[in-house]
């Protein structure tokens, strides 16, 4: 304890809150003060039963949030669409002979499994579009005169946001938005070693499905080496290089590429799962756009095959448990569609700007480009973090919201990061990491205080990431004292 009282009553149990407050303001400093190479650093830590600030260190000031940012969005999702809002993809027939697949901005056409549960084996990455195309043939559909389409169009055709860089969309971290999006725009590719040194390397693809073509030039190394494969898209094509060497007997490599264009992969899926069950199709696998200048045109014809996605709330667990990023650029532009009659980004962005507005942040707290945390211009301050976390535990959606994040040394980007501290899972927190900026915000269960809403945003470090990371760890678990 750092002080003594022989105070009675409630004057004592206010001089005991104060002292452990002054307490833990000591113990933080001290950790701050310790690791001057760490960077730049912003803390925030409010104790959310009386609303008081119990640690500032740059509260104020502007940091990259990273993926921290996806919490703004996750609130954005939850308010203004609600936990058990459904996406509707929807496959119809057009007078002119054309098959229609089209996007509802649904992500979850893919193998993963909702609501999230940690380790839980994947299901067929393809199986919404093999659900489709089997709903299709029992309704009749034997032949197509017209184009597969893939159709996009409920949002404008505007996949990168502004300050992701090129090397963003050559990552499966980076692939691009569209309104129709199959096993979260990405393909697996595995690079097996051959029999001898100098072989030919062996690729498989997950899904199973040609759309790119792959020039494949990576050998065979000798046993015992290490395993290197880089790879790269040729600007403006669908065509991939993979260099470098796998060691025989060395375990699979595997690469993650995103899809170029997600409509088009939809359509191709499609149009191989019908050909599969017999479908006669006359015409190809096509996209269909539409351009941020112009205002969209819903198809007519005859619905002959529908998905509904999971609820909202079990889209948005995953997406907070594996910082998903795709799933939340596509929640920024539901909710621009929803709400503004628009789906582009800047109407996510827009209602984004309103909804914190409206919960009494200072507009200078705040500067946001997309909805993942993925824009290099992306800002917020610690402050406004704490701001967000104690309005949502506040609201109806309190025990919802808590369980949307990853809980420390359990799950998601958790799992393995305070599993070392005593108590690390009384933490719960979405955390956050580029090339300069580091975060962790969430909540940590305090002996002393009960709730806190803390944020802990660390940029231009020095250090390497890894000792931030550990850093930012024992700053949470401090509070849990």
């Amino acid at each position: 304890m750092c002080c003594s009282l022989v105070m009675r009553g409630s004057f004592a149990l206010l001089a005991l809150a104060s002292c452990s407050a002054a307490d833990l303001a000591r113990r933080l400093d001290a950790l701050t003060e310790d690791n001057r190479a760490i960077g730049f650093a912003g803390i925030h830590v409010v104790d959310l039963a009386s609303g008081k600030t119990l640690y500032r260190r740059n509260e104020d000031r502007l940091f990259l949030p990273a993926s921290n940012l996806k919490l703004f969005t996750t609130a954005l999702a939850l308010d203004r669409l609600g936990p058990d809002y459904r996406f509707v993809t929807r496959l119809v027939r057009e007078p002119s002979g054309d098959l229609l697949l089209i996007g509802s901005g649904d992500p979850s056409l893919s193998g993963r499994v909702f609501p999230y549960r940690k380790d839980a084996p994947s299901a067929p990455p393809l199986q919404a579009i093999e659900d489709l195309a089997e709903q299709a043939v029992a309704s009749g559909v034997h032949q197509v005169d017209g184009d597969i389409v893939g159709d996009d169009r409920l949002y404008p055709w505007d996949p990168y946001p502004p300050s992701w860089t090129q090397d963003d969309a050559l990552r499966d971290y980076g692939a691009p938005v569209s309104a129709l999006t199959v096993n979260e725009n990405v393909i697996t590719i595995s690079i097996e070693s051959g029999a001898r040194p100098g072989d030919p390397a062996s690729l498989s693809l997950q899904p199973p499905l040609e759309y790119f073509t792959i020039d494949n030039r990576v050998l065979t190394g000798t046993r015992g080496g290490e395993a290197g494969v880089r790879i790269r898209r040729i600007p403006g094509s669908r065509q991939w290089l993979l260099t470098g060497s796998v060691p025989v007997g060395h375990a699979a490599v595997s690469e993650i590429i995103p899809i170029d264009d997600p409509a088009l992969y939809a359509a191709s899926a499609l149009y191989d799962a019908l050909a599969r069950r017999g479908v006669v199709i006359r015409g190809h696998a096509v996209a269909r756009h539409r351009s941020l200048a112009d205002e969209y045109d819903p198809p007519a014809g005859d619905m002959i095959a529908m998905r509904t996605s999971p609820p909202l709330a079990d889209i948005l667990q995953v997406m907070d448990k594996v910082s998903q990023n795709l799933y939340a650029e596509l929640m920024l532009r539901e909710v621009g569609r929803a709400a503004r009659r628009d789906g582009g980004e800047e109407a996510g962005l827009a209602e984004l700007a309103s909804f914190l507005t409206a919960m009494g942040a200072p507009a200078g707290d705040w500067r946001l480009q997309d909805g993942s945390g993925l824009s290099r211009n992306a800002m917020a301050t610690p402050r406004l973090m704490t701001k967000l976390l104690a309005h949502l535990y506040a609201s109806k959606n309190r025990e919802l919201w808590m369980s949307l994040l990853p809980a420390g040394g359990e799950d998601g980007t958790l799992e393995r990061r305070l599993c070392c501290f005593s108590g690390g899972q009384g933490i719960r927190a979405k955390t956050g990491g580029l090339s300069r900026g580091l975060a962790l915000s969430g909540y940590a269960e305090s002996k002393a205080h009960g709730t806190l809403a803390f944020s802990i945003l660390v940029n231009n470090f020095s250090a390497p990431p890894a000792a931030v990371r550990q850093w930012i760890d024992r700053i949470a678990t401090a509070l849990l004292e």
